[in-house]
């Protein structure tokens, strides 16, 4: 087939082929940040991504091929990335009010795997379709590119290098360069710009389709405008800090009485700090129970560890209310850290390590009388902080009569929750257990020491606290707290199915979540239910 224009240069061909990988990773990358912040950065939900893409890319391949074989024009293929480049530009103006929508309607419906059915649905409804288009790319340059049979192989090979060295770019940069500096939003902006300039030197260069670049470029430059925000709590308009990092979407608010840090949109707080002396009210409440469980040892003298240290509330919690403790914290998100430093003020003199807490206990040798594990965020378990083989480094790393607390944030009822599972996991390392859980949250406190009498320790010490509300909370800690009987659900690093264990926990929050307004919709309908909101 005689070609013209800038198809006469093979090299368009390998570009187009190029830019097609990377745009195809970069929207990969983009869709987990967009889903992130409503359904959590979990193993499962990168599945469902990679698998809803890999569905599209395949019918992609058929369908180019088989366009490519009836109708051998380029025309048409271009056309397709043009479409592709738009839909992309419009996923920021749209996208998260088809993610909200999606759930909204499932909620209602859907009983169990709520987050897996919504996920995948609004993978489907977002992002398949405009890479299916760009699954159309590979087999038709191959159509346009191959002269004869003779040196097909070099040209296929060619092409399939163009797209995997574009692949790698696509996966870096987004990471690594725009989610970080711009977000996300500009970060689909970029990407479809790349497309549609990609398509328009193809048109230009032919002479055709010039209205199709126009119309095309009005509704990038409209979604450039439009479509640009950083904030995924759009209806949310009072928010102290909204923004996104490496790991996560953050997001800060305030009040009168305190300020909070989460990470997930829908659901879920990670840090807060009081601006006024007092206590949370929240699980780190129930953690400051560790350093009394400790005998014979001021709790001035002790030495904390803190891994996922959030925005420091335990180690701030501590500081005020035991002295001037020897607190240090891993944290592996840094944007985090300097939000504790800037909103929450988390004090100077506390060290913060930016690293994943399991690697820095491989990395030192020092021991502790208090280690907290706070890693734990919605079903986003780390699994190599789950296990057996990393309960035990963390006993290598106490103090004799050193104690771990463990928050673990979603408390289930049923035989063989996640928490049953963390719990039997540290019972097979450490010899004494006890948990206890927090009142008006799913989370429960987990202390774990070779101390036998950590519990006596407690009651005793709770009674020499000099503050009033200090001392209620660590005798209500006491009474409330019991012994556990441990289980045979052990976790290694071999075995730690944390996401669907966690996934589980999450249908049933879910489910008594909204039971009250699903009620109102089934006896009232929509009507009833707007009403009732």
């Amino acid at each position: 087939m005689e070609q013209s224009g800038v198809l006469k240069n093979k090299l368009f061909l390998y570009l187009t082929e190029f830019f097609a990988g990377m745009s195809v990773m970069a929207v990969e990358l983009g869709a987990s940040r967009l889903l992130a912040p409503y359904f959590s950065s979990s193993q499962i939900v990168w599945t469902i991504i990679i698998g809803t893409i890999m569905i599209a890319m395949a019918l992609g391949n058929i369908y180019g091929g088989k366009s490519a074989d009836r109708s051998p024009d380029p025309d048409r293929l271009y056309a397709r990335i043009l479409v592709a480049a738009i839909w992309i530009a419009l996923i920021p103006v749209v996208g998260k009010y088809i993610v909200l929508l999606i759930s909204a309607l499932l909620i209602f419906t859907v009983s169990s795997n709520f987050l897996i059915i919504a996920a995948f649905a609004a993978c489907m409804v977002i992002f398949v379709f405009p890479l299916f288009l760009l699954g159309t790319v590979t087999p038709s340059l191959v159509k346009y590119s191959v002269d004869s049979l003779d040196d097909s192989g070099k040209t296929v090979g060619t092409l399939g290098a163009f797209n995997t060295i574009g692949s790698i770019i696509g996966t870096f940069v987004p990471t690594f360069v725009t989610i970080p500096a711009v977000g996300t939003s500009i970060t689909f902006l970029v990407f479809a710009g790349i497309l549609i300039l990609l398509s328009a030197v193809y048109f230009l260069s032919r002479r055709s389709g010039k209205k199709k670049v126009a119309v095309a470029a009005v509704i990038f430059l409209l979604c450039c405008g439009l479509g640009y925000s950083d904030s995924f709590a759009f209806w949310q308009k009072d928010l102290t800090y909204e923004g996104e990092s490496i790991y996560n979407y953050l997001q800060v608010s305030e009040n009168d009485r305190r300020v909070v840090l989460s990470t997930n949109v829908l659901f879920g707080v990670q840090s807060v700090y009081m601006k006024e002396d007092g206590l949370t009210g929240m699980y780190y409440d129930y953690a400051m129970a560790a350093p009394l469980m400790i005998p014979d040892k001021k709790t001035e003298d002790m030495n904390v560890l803190i891994l996922g240290m959030g925005t420091g509330t335990y180690a701030t919690q501590c500081k005020k209310y035991f002295g001037d403790m020897n607190i240090e914290g891993v944290e592996i998100d840094e944007k985090i850290t300097e939000l504790a430093r800037k909103y929450f003020s988390l004090p100077d003199d506390v060290k913060v390590t930016t690293y994943d807490g399991r690697a820095y206990l491989q990395a030192v040798d020092r021991k502790y009388d208090i280690i907290m594990v706070d890693a734990y965020q919605d079903i986003t378990i780390p699994f190599q902080m789950s296990s057996v083989e990393f309960f035990s480094m963390v006993k290598e790393h106490l103090n004799e009569n050193g104690v771990m607390v463990v928050n673990m944030n979603m408390r289930g009822d049923s035989e063989g929750n996640i928490n049953q599972y963390l719990a039997d996991t540290i019972a097979s390392v450490f010899e004494n257990v006890t948990t206890v859980d927090v009142n008006g949250s799913t989370n429960r406190e987990l202390f774990a020491s070779s101390n036998p009498k950590m519990l006596q320790d407690l009651r005793d010490n709770a009674q020499e606290v000099g503050q009033p509300d200090l001392q209620q909370m660590m005798i209500g800690v006491a009474d409330r707290s019991s012994v556990y009987e441990a289980g045979n659900y052990i976790m290694t690093d071999d075995k730690a199915p944390v996401e669907l264990l966690g996934m589980q926990v999450i249908d049933q929050i879910i489910q008594d979540e909204v039971a009250y307004y699903k009620g109102i919709y089934e006896q009232q309908g929509i009507d009833g239910l707007l009403q009732s909101l």
